[in-house]
């Protein structure tokens, strides 16, 4: 069976570093970039939730695109976040994004409104329709109130520009049936889905964790691309207490993501409001986490 991979195995939704004053930090943003390839992520998504788009201008947004782009292009893919509840304003992110270099969209369900699925399929046929990039749609109902359901994802995948979804819909059935009828290739946005998806046919993942170690969490689809089912489990599972404290802890995986870059002393910055950082206690376990993680079979990083 071949898998289809548009964009890489190991992806990192990347944290968007801030100034101390709550600025962007474009230097900050390309060093981080710069470290992410280096250590095994093939493709970087900016401007998700991880961040921060909501609270990021859309010049912000397009600046830091280009940025990127300009510091790994060539390297790795970058894919921009475009998604928002407005179909006129995503088409101009896309745009934006596109003219700025990106090599891809992430384009989510129109979230709060939640639209039927015919408008569902027709929003994100406008966005592949306008766009020259292809298009990874992101289907999170958890957060958007709204599901891709498996019916509207066959008929998407029949776009040219439709490439690809980021799987945040924890239904396993679901995503199989689309994998075995389609091209699409499906990549993990859960964690804790990452190996039982790669299992069934998925391309890899697009990960908040990997913010601060991609290579742990490649080194499981690694194994398992090489046969050895058993190893990539322990690898796996070896994983589990860093990306339960940071995605499971009750506080955003922006937040503890961040907590933990500025503990390592990454390119992070503070988060921006109605969000708030992580206490001193949050930190300490997720260095601590970090720490053993590193210390595990798994290669240091």
């Amino acid at each position: 069976m071949s898998i289809s991979r548009p964009f890489g195995r190991a992806l990192c939704a990347m944290v968007t570093p801030f100034t101390a004053t709550g600025e962007l930090d474009l230097p900050g943003a390309r060093e981080l970039a710069s470290r992410l390839v280096a250590e095994g992520c093939d493709g970087l998504v900016l401007n998700g939730t991880t961040g921060e788009s909501p609270t990021t201008t859309d010049a912000e947004k397009t600046a830091l695109v280009r940025a990127v782009c300009d510091e790994v292009g060539g390297r790795a893919a970058v894919v921009a976040g475009v998604g928002s509840a407005d179909t006129r304003h995503t088409l101009a992110l896309a745009r934006a994004a596109e003219q700025a270099g990106a090599d891809g969209l992430l384009v989510v369900s129109p979230y709060y409104s939640r639209p039927p699925q015919p408008a569902v399929e027709a929003h994100f046929l406008r966005i592949a329709d306008a766009s020259g990039i292809p298009l990874m749609l992101y289907d999170i109902p958890g957060r958007t109130g709204t599901r891709i359901e498996p019916a509207t994802m066959l008929r998407l995948a029949a776009h040219p520009r439709v490439v690809a979804v980021k799987d945040c819909a924890y239904d396993l059935l679901g995503s199989s049936q689309v994998i075995a009828r389609t091209s699409l290739a499906y990549y993990s946005g859960c964690e804790e889905l990452n190996l039982p998806l790669y299992s069934v046919g998925g391309a890899g993942f697009v990960s908040t964790v990997a913010n601060a170690a991609p290579r742990p969490l490649r080194a499981a689809l690694d194994a398992y691309d090489a046969g050895a089912v058993t190893e990539s489990v322990r690898l796996n599972q070896l994983t589990l207490p860093l990306a339960e404290l940071m995605m499971a802890s009750g506080l955003p995986g922006t937040v503890t993501a961040k907590a933990l870059l500025g503990a390592l002393g990454r390119p992070a910055g503070p988060v921006r409001e109605p969000l708030r950082p992580a206490g001193r206690e949050t930190a300490d376990g997720l260095l601590r986490a970090y720490g053993e993680l590193v210390g595990s079979a798994v290669a240091p990083l």
